[in-house]
């Protein structure tokens, strides 16, 4: 009832026009139905065809009972397809005389999305279930059951659907460019590894189990495979250390999004630029993202110390990777995209700042607000949709 609601409201900007186009209709159909009571009572020798098409072989009553029937049917029908198209805002340095062209083509909504992350990341992405037919979210094989209880109890909805690639969990070590050998998922609980970056993963069971057999198909299904946002080593790239995930990957026609993260990982992805993401994805993957939503707001100084506190620095575009610029798909206003390790990269709004009280270990009574950054599920959503209906 929820996406039907969403989905009807979005003809509140068309309300005026819709509403005097009934309008017109009404007055139409009674001038043709005076016109053929004209005919009726005064044209003679009229075909047997008009007799039919009219209905007289029922009463009155019954007739207009069953038109009116029809034509409601007909008007919910396509009210219901009218929902679809998208309202765009007319921007307010168009002219007043100035024309504003809805465009629409229902084969280009996204209908399936499949998204590989953690559990914060797919709640970031709710926002993008309620404009989708289909979210299937594939948890990280470290710990598919923990993930899935966590993301389903978090985001429950009909067309919302959680995987698990492996019936049970995969140990995922990680080594760092000083050469320690950690799991993955214990990295943040060592502060005297911050500094350090992830090297390489690898899984520690030699035969792992098959994948399942729905994450297959939903990666095959899917229109769109969003890789993020979340842990880029924990929560994305582990899944891929299983070839047949990787090659599920590679063989689906879904365009491939990734989500940089907003901030680096301390002692994961410490000192990684956007490219440094990309090649990443490249080496376990075997894939080159088509498109990488990369955040463009830039951070307060207040709020870049408290991060560098911990070691975390925002994750910007480098002009130095640049390889060259490249226009959007389907863009009319100039608007464009830089290419990075073959991927084309998009600077857009995607962040919000957020208050976020924490206590001391010490001294649990004590709390204090802290001014965090989050991406910010509607904002990201919109980017995805939009960038979706381009290409």
């Amino acid at each position: 009832m929820k996406q039907i609601i969403n989905r009807l409201s979005a003809l509140r900007q068309l309300l005026p026009s819709l509403s005097l186009t009934f309008a017109g209709i009404v007055l139409l159909s009674l001038g043709v139905a005076y016109l053929f009571i004209h005919a009726y009572r005064t044209v003679e020798g009229l075909p047997e065809v008009v007799w039919w098409l009219t209905l007289q072989f029922l009463p009155r009553p019954l007739r207009g009972i069953l038109l009116l029937g029809v034509g409601l049917f007909v008007l919910a029908g396509g009210i219901w397809q009218l929902s679809g198209v998208v309202v765009i805002p007319r921007p307010s340095q168009l002219p007043a005389d100035g024309e504003l062209v809805l465009g629409y083509d229902r084969a280009k909504r996204p209908r399936r999305i499949a998204v590989v992350s953690g559990g914060a990341g797919m709640l970031v992405l709710s926002s993008l279930s309620e404009q989708v037919d289909r979210m299937t979210c594939i948890v990280p094989v470290t710990d598919p059951v923990e993930y899935y209880y966590r993301a389903s109890g978090l985001l429950n909805q009909p067309n919302v659907y959680y995987v698990v690639p492996t019936p049970v969990p995969l140990e995922v070590i990680a080594e760092l460019d000083d050469g320690t050998l950690i799991d993955v998922r214990h990295i943040y609980l060592h502060p005297e590894l911050a500094e350090r970056r992830v090297q390489h993963l690898r899984l520690t069971q030699a035969d792992p189990p098959p994948l399942t057999r729905v994450a297959i198909e939903s990666l095959h299904e899917a229109d769109a495979i969003v890789l993020g946002p979340g842990s880029l080593f924990e929560s994305i790239l582990p899944n891929f250390l299983l070839a047949e995930f990787a090659e599920a990957v590679r063989a689906s026609p879904a365009k491939k999004i990734f989500v940089c993260n907003l901030m680096t990982e301390p002692g994961r992805t410490t000192g990684f630029r956007v490219a440094d993401h990309i090649r990443a994805i490249k080496e376990y993957a075997g894939i080159t993202p088509d498109y990488v939503l990369v955040n463009a707001q830039r951070i307060d100084p207040e709020t870049t110390r408290i991060y560098a506190a911990a070691n975390q620095t925002p994750v910007y575009l480098d002009p130095g990777d640049y390889e060259e610029l490249a226009a959007l798909p389907g863009d009319t206003h100039g608007q464009r995209g830089v290419i990075i390790e073959g991927s084309m990269v998009i600077e857009t709004d995607l962040a919000a700042a957020v208050i976020q009280y924490t206590t001391s270990l010490d001294n649990p009574q004590q709390s204090r607000a802290v001014r965090v950054l989050r991406h910010d599920g509607q904002k990201l959503a919109a980017a995805l949709l939009e960038l979706l209906r381009r290409v």
